[in-house]
């Protein structure tokens, strides 16, 4: 699977209305076929600062992810609310969902 972190900074202004932004991405992404999740969550450490965590399939469901109407509308829609270029991991894994933690069991 293609597991993915991007962390986003926005701009004084754009930071309460930011999820309301990327509602329709966010939606639209989660309806792809090879979408595995798409999450986002807001730093506890800056109020300004979004990560999403997303993860996809394989190859051909990450490509059709960049590739879609809804992906290219969605990094126009974005670009006045950011004050930097998102920062970006993107990586292969083995895998096709989260696993338990090994040093922290609950039950």
């Amino acid at each position: 699977m293609y597991f993915i972190v991007v962390k986003f900074h926005t701009l004084p202004g754009f930071s309460e209305r930011f999820m309301d932004m990327v509602a329709p991405f966010t939606a639209a992404t989660r309806q792809e076929a090879g979408n595995l999740w798409f999450e986002w969550s807001r730093s506890v450490e800056s109020s300004e600062d979004f990560v999403l965590v997303e993860a996809f399939a394989d190859d051909a469901a990450a490509s059709a992810h960049v590739g879609s109407p809804h992906f290219k509308a969605a990094m126009e829609d974005m670009r006045p609310a950011l004050a930097a270029t998102p920062k970006i991991v993107s990586r292969k894994v083995e895998g096709d969902s989260w696993g338990e933690m090994g040093e922290l069991q609950i039950g």
